[in-house]
């Protein structure tokens, strides 16, 4: 083969390994510049991902939270048993169980843990009542603004009584928004009725009433959803002491919860004759 002839096929070669070279050259910077990319944009991508999660769940929650509650027009399915006591029941309860009631109203469902070491008869009376049915399909017949929700009176007027009447028993440090507590009409004369207290400014009249001792047995404490549904029931109030209702609220029934177990309002002892109860 002639010498120019090789020297040219040489510098061919030379030029395609050079373009080859070239060729990878670019490709390893553009992987290079792909991984940098990739490498940057997947804290990014986490971030996002973790942001929607968060807000997802503070969405989710907040909307639970918010979730307005709601008032139904439903009446009870059978009437009040109208019914007294000759004498309050024999406290046969354990003070060391928990208890809790769950208040079934026309705003929803109502949780309250009862407090026996503070108030055992005022609970054993209660648990007693309900056991009775004596609650179904009453209403809580006065509602005070900013003050309290009371129920608990078969006659609806302020004026129903089991027939029998508690000794008190007040809490020992005052009221507080989120309790449960006995109306009466004097010093050791609770009965069968009860108000809901719906504000600290409630619980600080209530306080002023008496301190020494406190003037209303205590009965126990609403949970956070339960004092929302109060807060709702207390909208259908007046400013006034008498709390004329503006829309007729039911307390449907009632519900026990011993311990982890639950049970419903059951029919239970009974018979004879009327009295009355007051308020706060």
């Amino acid at each position: 083969m002639p010498k120019a002839t090789k020297r040219e096929r040489q510098r061919q070669n030379r030029g395609i390994r050079r373009e080859a070279m070239l060729a990878a050259e670019k490709r390893r910077k553009r992987l290079r510049t792909a991984r940098t990319i990739g490498l940057l944009l997947v804290p990014v991508v986490i971030i996002f991902v973790v942001i929607q999660l968060v807000s997802g769940d503070d969405s989710d929650s907040s909307s639970t939270a918010a979730a307005p509650i709601k008032c139904s027009s439903r009446k009870p399915a059978t009437p009040i048993k109208t019914q007294t006591f000759p004498a309050a029941p024999a406290v046969d309860i354990d003070v060391k169980q928990d208890y809790t009631a769950v208040m079934h109203t026309s705003c929803g469902d109502i949780n309250i843990e009862l407090d026996p070491k503070q108030a055992p008869q005022t609970v054993n009376s209660f648990l007693f009542l309900v056991k009775s049915e004596y609650y179904n399909g009453t209403t809580f017949h006065r509602i005070v603004t900013d003050f309290v929700d009371q129920g608990g009176d078969q006659k609806g007027d302020g004026t129903g009584s089991p027939g029998y009447t508690l000794p008190d028993e007040p809490p020992k440090n005052g009221y507080k928004a989120g309790d449960v507590a006995m109306a009466n009409s004097g010093a050791n004369t609770s009965g069968s009725q009860f108000f809901l207290v719906v504000s600290q400014n409630g619980a600080k009249q209530l306080d002023a009433l008496g301190s020494n001792p406190y003037t209303f047995s205590i009965l126990g404490h609403m949970d956070a959803h339960g004092l929302r549904v109060a807060k709702k029931i207390n909208t259908f109030g007046g400013t006034d002491i008498a709390g004329t209702p503006t829309k007729t609220i039911y307390l449907f029934d009632v519900g026990i919860i011993f311990g982890n177990q639950t049970t419903t309002t059951t029919a239970a002892p009974a018979p004879a004759e009327t009295t009355t109860t007051a308020a706060p």
